[in-house]
């Protein structure tokens, strides 16, 4: 198990610039980093694989960044422009040496709305479509693509576990994994422990993170629940500490934060690793 950081603590986009970052990531105690490439065009992989080599780090995952233009349940245009870009990223990934595509690869954050019966099937079938597409395009490369249910604020198309798991069985493609987020099955979840459960082999990538977004440990999660399912499982994923705060202004809109959490994004970063490897670990 390694422990993670999503780079959208402390920037966004992320550019070859960003490297700088790194060298402070393991200085607090990384493994690893989670890069969300907004856009391939922003990076060099290979000066950025050296960056990480240079700090003693991996790229344990790239995180992708939907938007409108990219939907795979959008107009056939956007839908074309997704599935083109989640390539591109495997792409990168394998010059990362990275394993999993993370994230809401499904739609854009912030697409929710009470569809019709009617347009919801054609949605998943967009969907469906698309992702096998990818997964195909993955399992030639020996990537894997998880997708992340959100809370019922931020998508209607994908809130839960089990959401996940028929969406796995309709792709039907051993390349198609889950990723959990303890902020948004902290809403959507009836127990997180339960659901890591019912996921079993399917769940190979987390998001860590507070019930407010803050620092995992200070918050009401049950991370002891947590800890005991993932030892069920057998969990050998990355822990990957995502958090937002008002830093990043871009995505603290999109996210919904207006005020801050903790004192510091420092203080996130620093003791939620520090938690999370004496809970997890």
């Amino acid at each position: 198990m390694n422990f993670s950081i999503n780079t959208v603590l402390f920037v966004s986009p992320f550019t070859n610039e960003s490297v700088k970052l790194f060298k402070q990531f393991k200085k607090w105690g990384y493994d690893a980093v989670e890069l969300l490439i907004e856009d391939p065009a922003h990076i060099d992989p290979a000066l950025v694989k050296r960056a990480l080599e240079k700090s003693e780090l991996t790229c344990g995952s790239v995180a992708a960044a939907i938007n409108p233009q990219r939907d795979l349940r959008g107009s056939p245009a956007s839908q074309r422009n997704g599935a083109k870009y989640l390539c591109e990223l495997i792409d990168q990934m394998v010059t990362l040496d990275a394993r999993v595509l993370s994230g809401p690869v499904y739609s854009y954050v912030g697409r929710a709305k009470a569809y019709s019966a009617a347009e919801k099937k054609r949605h998943w079938n967009a969907v469906v479509k698309n992702l096998k597409v990818v997964t195909r395009y993955a399992a030639a490369r020996g990537k894997v693509v998880c997708v992340e249910p959100l809370n019922r604020f931020e998508t209607d198309f994908l809130n839960t576990m089990d959401q996940g798991l028929k969406l796995i069985a309709d792709v039907g493609s051993p390349n198609l994994k889950l990723h959990l987020d303890t902020f948004h099955a902290n809403i959507e979840e009836k127990h997180q422990g339960e659901a890591i459960r019912r996921a079993g082999k399917h769940l190979v990538h987390i998001h860590a993170c507070g019930s407010d977004r803050g620092t995992p440990g200070n918050d009401h999660i049950d991370w002891k629940s947590i800890a005991a399912a993932l030892k069920v499982i057998g969990y050998d994923g990355d822990i990957a500490l995502e958090s937002v705060t008002l830093d990043v202004p871009r995505i603290a809109r999109s996210a919904g934060i207006w005020r801050r959490m903790e004192k510091t994004r420092d203080e996130i970063a620093r003791d939620g690793v520090k938690f999370l490897r004496k809970t997890l670990a």
